[in-house]
């Protein structure tokens, strides 16, 4: 057995997630998808355009599509989970305002899934210490902290992720390529328990990467469009506080406005996004709004945004005016994702000879 985490390079993994991507148009009942968040704010359109939009397109093209809330997960670089059952709420209803369908899609917490958690002990015996410690995105992580000191759940983080993924055995995880390391322990989990345990019949798939080619939205301080940071445009922002956040938005000394990510970063930004939004390409955007100005780009994009966002928000707040329906898409999620799990563990159990 090796012991060393397989290496699974950015320019592999975009390789084969072209190749995905002509799979799953041909045949997208043979995948299931497991992908989330974390419960700690509103989702921006940093999010939307990086992943939200990509959920939806996987559930209409059939793909059976799992949505975790990783309310358990919001304590690794925490030391409390503060007003989380209404993150909790929220999150869930930016997923149905976005086209997200509890008929085809669940949408579940991860503390209501006892038999995920109880994943988390075997897999941890696959691991070593070293492992986890040479994990550059954990590392990250750590550097990044909001704890008063590192818990041992940050550590153990990306093995916590394998049980999310494995436990309902998804075989398709659409990801960031700072996300491609925590995949990678996911895979020597599942294959090292196949090994160990499978006796020539493995219970769990090795899980591939679908990297998105997700354009990078920066945020109104020019910085990466963060929930923590404050520069961000929540997809639940109305109108008038979109309007507000855009004006803000930082731009340059330039008057005339081209698209040029690498030398004018936050003109190119709102380009894309005002691009994004109309369906259009952002050099053509930033032609025809030429020497108009920052003051012109930013008259578009918040026009482009919220146009584009109008139909999102009226489901979400018809949505909001019956928070039982919400909780009721939670529970059902819930329920199913728990037989789900315990289905598996049944299967882990036989497989280590401790069904007892």
């Amino acid at each position: 057995m090796s012991t060393t985490i397989d290496t699974l390079g950015t320019s592999a993994a975009r390789t084969r997630s072209a190749e995905l991507e002509k799979l799953i148009l041909k045949e997208p009942g043979r995948f299931r998808v497991l992908t989330g968040d974390r419960p700690t704010g509103r989702l921006h359109l940093g999010h939307y355009f990086g992943t939200l939009h990509n959920r939806v397109r996987l559930q209409d093209l059939g793909v059976e599509t799992f949505v975790l809330v990783a309310d358990y997960q919001v304590l690794t670089d925490r030391d409390v989970a503060e007003n989380l059952t209404e993150h909790v709420e929220e999150l869930v209803l930016d997923h149905l305002a976005i086209g997200i369908d509890p008929d085809r899609s669940t949408i579940f917490a991860h503390s209501a899934v006892p038999a995920l958690n109880q994943l988390l002990l075997p897999f941890l015996s696959l691991v070593s210490v070293a492992e986890l410690n040479r994990n550059p995105t954990v590392k990250d992580e750590i550097a990044h902290s909001r704890q008063a000191a590192v818990s041992g759940l940050m550590f153990t983080y990306p093995v916590h992720q394998a049980a999310d993924i494995l436990f309902c055995k998804a075989n398709l995880v659409p990801v960031g390529q700072d996300q491609l390391p925590h995949l990678e322990v996911t895979r020597t989990v599942a294959r090292r328990f196949n090994e160990r345990y499978g006796a020539g019949n493995p219970v769990f798939p090795l899980p591939e990467a679908l990297l998105s080619a997700a354009p990078l939205l920066l945020g109104t301080d020019g910085t990466k469009m963060s929930k923590s940071r404050g520069n961000a445009i929540a997809l639940s922002a109305d109108a008038d506080e979109t309007a507000r956040l855009v004006r803000g938005a930082k731009t340059d000394a330039e008057r005339h406005i081209t698209y040029d990510p690498a030398a004018r970063p936050e003109v190119s930004s709102l380009v894309l996004l005002a691009a994004l939004c109309e369906g259009g390409d952002p050099r053509q955007v930033a032609e025809e709004i030429g020497a108009g100005g920052a003051a012109a780009l930013k008259r578009r994009v918040t026009e482009a945004v919220n146009a584009y966002l109008a139909p999102i928000r009226a489901r979400r707040a018809a949505y909001a005016q019956d928070r039982r329906l919400v909780r009721d898409v939670l529970r059902a999620g819930n329920e199913r994702a728990d037989a789900i799990a315990e289905a598996t563990l049944k299967d882990v159990r036989a497989a280590m000879n401790s069904d007892y």
